[in-house]
């Protein structure tokens, strides 16, 4: 290198030692600012990717709390397709009881497509709703479907009782699989006489003196007896058909 005019070669040497010193320092202040540039794209990316998930868990958030909004839960309805048994009354009852613990003096809807069932059970969960209207719930009963045999007890329960426009009503007599001795079973027929005059009159009570009684005895005697929704509203057996 060819020294400059008026330089020695030590000031040379020391001003080319400064010059690569600031190249150094320039260079690895490069390096620093575009590790920093790197380091904040990957936080804007990362950043993005919360934000997006964030916003798909906003969205299902959303979502399951519409679908929760929406359904019968929220709304305490209550879907009844099953046969009347100890489980299915017991599952109701259970339900029913913690609408009224969780929302005192809600209103209750009880949808009943059901073919019936067990006579004992279903009176238990017949009292358990009369309960809940006495603790101020309105229970509407509804028949979707059909109605029958108990489920149709069941449907006089409510505070008001309604039938869908295709909807049908079954009312027959008490029916059981007695066997045994002549003398169980003749004890059991006066017992079920008993129960089925409770049932006669629950239904001519509820219909308020359109049909007795004896009327429902006779139409019932050794058959089945289907109701359309227009023969229940006419007879009393609903109150109302949507």
């Amino acid at each position: 290198m060819k020294g400059e005019p008026g330089k020695t070669q030590a000031e040379i040497d020391a001003k080319v030692a400064m010059l690569g010193a600031q190249a150094a320092k320039l260079k690895a202040e490069a390096a620093a600012a575009e590790a920093q540039a790197e380091k904040a794209r990957q936080e804007a990316i990362t950043a993005k990717a919360e934000a997006d998930a964030a916003t798909i868990s906003a969205d299902r958030t959303r979502e399951k709390y519409a679908r929760e909004l929406a359904g019968n839960e929220y709304h305490h309805v209550y879907e009844f397709n099953s046969v009347v048994g100890e489980s299915s009354v017991k599952e109701c009852m259970t339900k029913l009881t913690e609408w009224h613990r969780r929302a005192p003096g809600c209103a209750i809807e009880i949808v009943f497509n059901s073919p019936g069932g067990s006579v004992i059970p279903g009176m238990a969960l017949f009292d358990h709703i009369l309960e809940l209207r006495a603790q101020g719930h309105e229970v509407t009963t509804v028949a979707l479907g059909y109605a029958a045999s108990m489920a149709g007890i069941l449907l006089q329960a409510g505070s008001k009782r309604v039938a869908g426009r295709e909807a049908w009503v079954l009312i027959h007599e008490v029916s059981s699989w007695a066997q045994g001795k002549v003398g169980d079973m003749e004890d059991e027929v006066k017992f079920l006489k008993r129960l089925q005059k409770r049932v006669l009159h629950i239904f001519a009570e509820r219909s308020n003196g359109k049909i007795s009684e004896k009327t429902l005895a006779r139409k019932w005697h050794k058959t089945d007896w289907w109701l359309d929704s227009d023969e229940c509203l006419q007879l009393g057996i609903v109150d109302e058909i949507r």
